[in-house]
């Protein structure tokens, strides 16, 4: 197939999850015979950024605005197979709005943030995707699955949504024979909502044992945060610096933001990354977390500062061991970016049968899927 993807970022992944999971999804896209073009607004923030700027399983194109957007790439949104819009793209629902006009293969939707968007819409926040727009596009793809699946076909008539869950790519994240440094640690950009159970299940608990050694990894925390003593701050840490990360912790914490909580079934990439390096998982709880992890065996539930501290301290070396490669097995077998790659095109092959032919000649398409 030939796809366009237009999505927040595939260049920066400075202080956004997008671009790890484009990248995973292209290149894997790409590995099976797929050409992907990938487009993206050059925003300032990304611009002094870039850890990929030019990745070389995509076409990567920049744009400036919406009205450059339209003037050099309308022929290849208008023959491409399959064109993609992201969540958070710049002027999302005019870039939408074109798309659905201009487009003559499938047209989809990929939520990579959807609790934040229903929430949203739901407050007639319609910063990148319009209730109007939904009905339009022909495959809504979501990194929620679930209850949110069947709201999104029959409160806001999607013809058709489908999970698209976030991924991991196994040549970078494996376990590694290294030292810990840290017996608890967290990754994840600062947001006021997952502040306070970051503080319950982590923070006090570093304050509880000052012998531990605690670390949290991501950019924008305020300057007013009191970090304990025991707890390192690193302000960015970049993709390529991640599964050192995750093999230097006895243990690793993971935060849901609230409206993920609120949906259910919305696991972070960082639940995925994290156990592919077998490193074990302290999470708080979410409806529908026992369809990825199996609690106890594949992954520990905290819900106060107690639980956190008593796996710390009681759970051995060899069970720890355990439940670190249960998980990695787990996610290796369902969750890595190929696995993504070959659902949606699943999804692309069931939309071929009920609609008109793609855009390219039928022998192509054939011999790309």
């Amino acid at each position: 197939m030939n796809i366009v993807i237009l999505g927040l970022s595939i260049t920066s992944s400075w202080g956004n999850g997008h671009a790890t999971t484009f990248r995973g999804l292209v290149r894997e896209l790409n590995n099976q015979g797929h050409y992907i073009t990938f487009l993206e607004r050059d925003v300032p923030w990304y611009a002094g950024n870039r850890d990929l700027p030019n990745p070389e399983y995509c076409q990567t194109e920049l744009y400036n605005s919406l009205e450059d957007l339209k003037n050099r790439f309308t022929e290849e949104v208008r023959e491409a197979d399959m064109v993609i819009v992201g969540s958070y793209v710049p002027e999302g629902v005019q870039v939408g709005e074109w798309v659905v006009k201009a487009a003559r293969g499938i047209k989809a939707f990929y939520d990579i943030d959807t609790p934040v968007t229903l929430a949203k819409l739901e407050r007639a926040d319609y910063e990148y995707l319009h209730p109007n727009l939904i009905p339009t596009y022909d495959l809504y793809l979501s990194f929620t699955g679930g209850p949110t699946l069947d709201l999104l076909e029959q409160k806001y008539g999607s013809p058709k949504a489908r999970p698209l869950y976030c991924s991991f790519d196994p040549t970078l994240y494996y376990p590694e024979l290294v030292e810990a440094k840290w017996d608890l640690g967290y990754l994840g950009t600062y947001s006021d909502d997952r502040q306070p159970p970051l503080d319950k299940l982590m923070l006090e608990a570093a304050r509880q044992w000052p012998d531990g050694r605690f670390v949290v990894a991501g950019p924008q925390y305020p300057a007013s945060i009191k970090w304990p003593k025991n707890v390192q701050h690193i302000h960015h840490l970049p993709p390529l610096d991640h599964r050192s990360f995750y093999n230097s912790q006895r243990f690793t914490m993971n935060i849901t933001r609230a409206d993920m909580i609120k949906a259910g079934y919305a696991p972070s990439v960082r639940l995925f990354e994290a156990a592919a390096c077998s490193t074990p998982i302290i999470s708080d709880y979410w409806e529908g977390l026992d369809t990825f992890f199996q609690p106890g065996t594949e992954i520990l539930i905290a819900r106060d500062t107690k639980d956190t501290l008593r796996y710390m301290r009681e759970i051995c070396k060899s069970e720890r061991k355990l439940i670190g490669e249960r998980a990695r097995k787990k996610v290796m077998a369902r969750h890595t970016a190929a696995h993504r790659a070959k659902e949606l095109v699943s999804y692309a092959e069931e939309l071929m049968t009920v609609q008109k032919p793609f855009a390219s000649s039928p022998a192509s398409v054939s011999q790309a899927l």
